[in-house]
Formats: C-alpha cells, structure tokens, sequence
C-alpha cells in the first residue's frame, strides 16, 4: 500500500491496557491555564522510567469549564492502584501551587472514583464550596483562594498506539514526524506524551546482552545505524532515520483516528519514505492496530 508516494507496512501497533484520569485545569488566562498544564504532565513520557505517561489532551473553550475560565485538559495514564497517588501529587504540587490555577474531575460520570484529600492542606481553614454543580472545596492560599475538587474518576484506556515514520536522512524524517504530531495535536480523547509528541529513541521489553536486568533497552530492530550489523534488522534499504509516534487514548477509535490523522499528515509532507509500527509478536498487550486497516 502506499498513500502520497510513502510505502505504508504490511504490519501493526501493539498496545496494552491502562487506566486513565482527566483533569480540567482553569486559570484567569490560557496562557496560565497552558503553563499549569505542562508542568502537571512534567516527568511523565514512559511507565518503564516515569510514575505515569500524561499529555496535554487539547484546549477548553470558557463553555467547556466548571467555572466558566480558560482551561486546558490533561491526561494522566498509570495502573489503577497508583492512580489517587499520582493525581493528588501532580494536583498538590503542580496545580495548587500555580498562579490562579484550578483543577476538576474530566470524568464526572466514571463508574471508579477517588479522593485526593486536597483539602487538607487548608489547615482546617478550607470551606466546602459548588462550582458549577459540583461539590468543591475554598483553600486559603497567598495569592487569595483556591478552589477546586479532590474527587475524580478513571476510566479504562489504551497505551501505547504508535507508528514509525521513516526518511532518508535524520532532517527528512524529523519534518514528517513535527508534521504527524501536530496534526494530532488536540484531538479529543488522545495524548502523546512525549516531548513534542516524537519519539527518536524507540524501545524494547528487557534487554539481551547484559547479565543484569533492565525493563526496556534501544529496539535495535529499528535502529537504522545498525542495519548490517544485526540479522534482525527491520529498517528498510534507504532509511537513515526513524521517528517513532506514540499515542494513548480513550477507546480503540480515538486511537485508530489519531494514527490515520498522523500517518496522513506525515505522507503529505513528501519528505519520507516508509509508514511502519513497532509490535513485539503479541507480547507487550492485547491491542492491535494493522496500518493498513485504517485507511
């Protein structure tokens, strides 16, 4: 198959189950609204490194909010048991602590709920307050009062939806990779949590030549330095650089919807030469998603 001249790869993505939080984060401005979110998604690519994977999900219109303010949503994807641990942290140190900031519950309606106890660290001088229909709470701080809730849901999601994009030379294949991440870039239901949503150093489950044990090392088979020096090998003759998208989502549709976005934007820039997907033979989950099944 091939779309605007770039052969796309008789394979496909393999993704595992994760468990998923919303945050609206507001603020009296975008610009600090936007600023609270990227320092409440900070430290957060991979689970083999990070204590979660979270992303900027998209920009919230001042109807789409509790209070009404400029808001941004994130997405925070962790195992269920970590999950109250990891929000009320980002939440206490990330958000309570940002100009005019506020947080509140993405999934109101989700049928597993937790407490992050915010309102403790008003010192017994906190009050219940409504926002919006729902139940909040006044912190006394500096700067004046933050308001915000300590309840929110998670849901079920998908990790690790990706696809490779792969160009003669690193500058090629960078161009088509920016292009593929922002036309992604605030799709409804999806993140990509890494830095500008590209992945230059794709990797594998454990490692093969060291006699201590590692969770991940580089996925050699897509190495294209490599190529020649391992049997293995998956880089196509021609490609001196791959770039790897990596996407988390909702639901199967919101991922499948955001790779055919990305591989489209990343054909049409002319710049590359093959579409494939990192997959490890049904071992790291239970998704699949065949690139040439979405279009």
């Amino acid at each position: 198959m091939e779309i605007n001249g770039t052969k796309i790869l008789d394979t496909y993505a393999e993704a595992f189950p994760v468990w998923l939080s919303r945050i609206i984060i507001t603020a009296a401005t975008k610009k600090w609204a936007y600023k609270t979110a990227m320092e409440a998604t900070g430290f957060a690519t991979s689970k083999i490194g990070c204590p979660c994977e979270a992303g900027i999900e998209r920009n919230l219109t001042k109807k789409e909010t509790p209070d009404g303010r400029a808001g941004v949503s994130i997405l925070i994807c962790a195992e269920k048991k970590n999950m109250r641990s990891i929000v009320s942290s980002r939440i206490s140190q990330c958000i309570l602590p940002a100009p005019t900031a506020s947080a509140f519950d993405g999934f109101p309606e989700a049928k597993f709920r937790f407490f992050t106890r915010m309102h403790y660290f008003g010192d017994t001088f906190e009050e219940q307050c409504t926002i919006g229909g729902r139940k909040c709470w006044k912190i006394p701080i500096m700067e004046g009062d933050y308001i915000g809730e300590e309840r929110f849901g998670t849901v079920k999601g998908i990790a690790g939806g990706n696809f490779l994009v792969m160009g003669k030379n690193q500058q090629s294949a960078l161009f088509a990779a920016e292009a593929a991440a922002e036309a992604i870039t605030g799709m409804q239901g999806i993140i990509t949590s890494f830095a500008g949503g590209i992945v230059a150093s794709g990797s594998k489950v454990g490692c093969n030549n060291y006699h201590f044990p590692m969770p991940a090392s580089t996925n050699h088979l897509w190495c294209p330095s490599l190529k020649g020096k391992v049997s293995d090998s998956k880089v196509p003759d021609g490609v001196a650089s791959v770039y790897e998208i990596v996407i988390n989502g909702v639901d199967e549709i919101s991922i499948r919807n955001a790779m055919k976005v990305g591989i489209q934007a990343a054909t049409e820039t002319g710049r590359i030469l093959y579409i494939g997907a990192s997959n490890f033979n049904g071992k790291l989950g239970q998704y699949r998603f065949s690139l040439h099944d979405l279009f």
